[in-house]
C-alpha cells in the first residue's frame, strides 16, 4: 500500500468523512444525499470513499467504497452480486478484421445469449451452453449451491444452470475494441444473473426482519445490516462469495464462446486471445485490513485496485475504455471507479434524445442504433476523460480501447 497525496475532496456531515474523488465531474444532490446517510451508518470504519463515476443506486450510492465493522449491508452490495468486466487481449490487430463489422457483431449476439423476448427467456443461441456449464458447474459451483438450497429453499427454482454463460440485460455488454497499437481486445460487462438477485433479496429481507425493533433509528430503510456471529450473517457471506464466484465463471464462459465464434469466422486468422487477461468484479464485498483494522469492504460499483492490481475502467457505448494497474492509495481503500457512471436517468436520457442523436454519437462503432437502447448512449454518462482524470492518484492506464463493435443486453 502507498502513501500518497490523495487527490480527493473531503465531505463533513456524517457520522464518518466522506473522501470523494470528484473534482472535475458531477455529483447529484440525490446521490450526495445518499452518501450522508450511508455516512451516519454507527459500523462504518474510518470514512467512505466515493469514486468519480458516483451516481445515486439502490440501495447505497454507485461508486462507493463503504468499511464496515462486525457487520455487513446487503443493500448497499446490491441485487447484482458480482457484477463486473472480463478483457482478452489478442494477437489479432485492426488489419486482420473485416471492413464490415456486421457479421462479428452477429456472431456474438448468437454466441451469447443476452436481453430478453417476450417470453421472458435470453436471445441467442444456446448451443455451446450445455457444454460449457456442465464441466464448471459441477467442479466450482454444484455443492455450494445445494448446501445454500438446503437453508434456503427459494433458492432451489432460480435459473442458475441456465443463466451461466448469458449476458443479461441494461448496461450489460460484450465489445471488440482496439488499443493504442491497433491490437484486438475483447471485453465485456456482466455478474451473478438471477441467482445472485436472488440470494440478495432473500437477505436484504432477513437483514430488515433482523433489525425490525431498530430500523426507524437507521439512516436509511435499505442499510439495515447482518451482524457477526448470526446465523443469517454466516449464511449471507456464504451466499454472497458463492455468488461472486458464479459471475466470475459466468464472464469466463461468455468469454471463451466470444473466441470460439471469432476464431470460426471466415476470413478471420489464427490468433490467441491470452496475451492478457483481467477479470474483476465491481459489486462485492470482501474481507480486508485497513487502517488498523480488518473490515468488510463493500464495493457498489468500484474495482479494487491494490499496487500493481490490474482493472477494467469501461467508458459507455462509443468512449473510450481502459485498462488500468492500481496504485493501491490507501485513502481509497485501494479502489477505483468501475466506469463513466450516469449523468441521466435512464428516462432522462430517452426524453432528452432520439435516435438519430444516438446513431450520430455512435457512428463509429458497429452497434444498435433503436430506440431500445437510447438509455446508455454515451450522453447518458459522464466524460470518461474527466473521470479518469480525477482518480489519476488511484490508477495509472495501461492500455486505451476503443470500441469497433458493441452488443448490448
Amino acid at each position: 500500500m502507498q502513501n500518497f497525496e490523495s487527490n480527493y475532496e473531503t465531505l463533513e456531515g456524517g457520522r464518518v468523512p466522506i473522501r470523494a474523488w470528484v473534482k472535475g465531474v458531477p455529483i447529484g444532490d440525490n446521490a450526495l444525499q445518499q452518501l450522508y446517510r450511508s455516512a451516519n451508518l454507527r459500523i462504518v470504519h474510518s470514512h467512505i470513499a466515493v469514486m468519480p463515476d458516483v451516481h445515486w443506486g439502490l440501495g447505497a450510492t454507485i461508486g462507493s467504497v463503504i468499511p464496515t465493522l462486525g457487520a455487513i449491508v446487503p443493500a448497499a452490495v446490491g441485487v447484482d452480486i458480482g457484477c463486473g468486466m472480463i478483457a482478452t487481449q489478442t494477437t489479432l490487430t485492426a488489419n486482420d478484421l473485416p471492413d464490415d463489422l456486421r457479421p462479428m457483431r452477429g456472431v456474438i449476439e448468437r454466441g451469447v445469449p443476452h436481453g430478453r423476448t417476450t417470453r421472458g427467456r435470453d436471445k441467442g443461441s444456446w448451443q455451446e451452453i450445455p457444454r460449457r456449464v456442465g464441466n464448471l458447474w459441477k467442479e466450482h459451483l454444484e455443492a455450494g449451491f445445494e448446501l445454500l438450497c438446503e437453508k434456503y429453499p427459494k433458492l432451489k427454482n432460480t435459473n442458475n444452470k441456465v443463466h451461466l454463460g448469458t449476458l443479461g440485460t441494461g448496461n450489460h455488454f460484450v465489445e471488440v475494441c482496439l488499443d493504442e497499437a491497433d491490437r484486438v481486445w475483447f471485453m465485456l460487462h456482466s455478474g451473478s444473473r438471477g441467482v445472485g438477485n436472488r440470494i440478495a433479496t432473500i437477505f436484504i429481507e432477513k437483514a430488515k426482519k433482523d433489525m425490525e425493533s431498530q430500523i426507524s433509528r437507521l439512516p436509511d430503510r435499505d442499510l439495515a445490516y447482518l451482524t457477526e456471529g448470526t446465523q443469517h450473517f454466516d449464511d449471507y457471506v456464504e451466499g454472497v462469495l458463492w455468488a461472486q464466484e458464479f459471475a466470475r465463471i459466468n464472464r469466463q464462459v461468455m468469454m471463451e464462446n466470444v473466441i470460439d465464434g471469432i476464431t470460426r469466422m471466415k476470413g478471420i486468422p489464427p490468433f490467441k486471445a491470452n496475451v492478457m487477461a483481467v477479470n474483476c468484479h465491481h459489486n462485492y464485498v470482501s474481507y480486508e485490513h485497513h487502517f488498523g483494522a480488518d473490515c468488510w469492504v463493500t464495493r457498489k460499483g468500484a474495482v479494487r485496485a491494490g499496487a500493481g492490481e490490474m482493472g477494467i475502467i469501461p467508458g459507455s457505448m462509443g468512449a473510450k475504455s481502459f485498462i488500468v494497474r492500481g496504485k493501491g492509495n490507501a485513502d481509497s481503500f485501494e479502489s477505483c471507479s468501475h466506469g463513466a457512471g450516469r449523468v441521466l436517468s435512464r428516462t432522462q436520457a430517452k426524453k432528452l434524445y432520439s435516435t438519430a442523436d444516438h446513431a450520430e454519437a455512435t457512428k463509429h462503432v458497429e452497434c444498435r442504433k433503436d430506440a431500445g437502447v437510447i438509455d446508455e448512449t454515451p450522453m447518458a454518462y459522464k466524460d470518461i476523460d474527466a473521470v479518469m482524470a480525477a482518480q489519476s492518484d488511484l490508477v495509472e492506464i495501461v492500455h486505451t480501447l476503443r470500441q469497433v463493435v458493441c452488443v448490448k443486453g
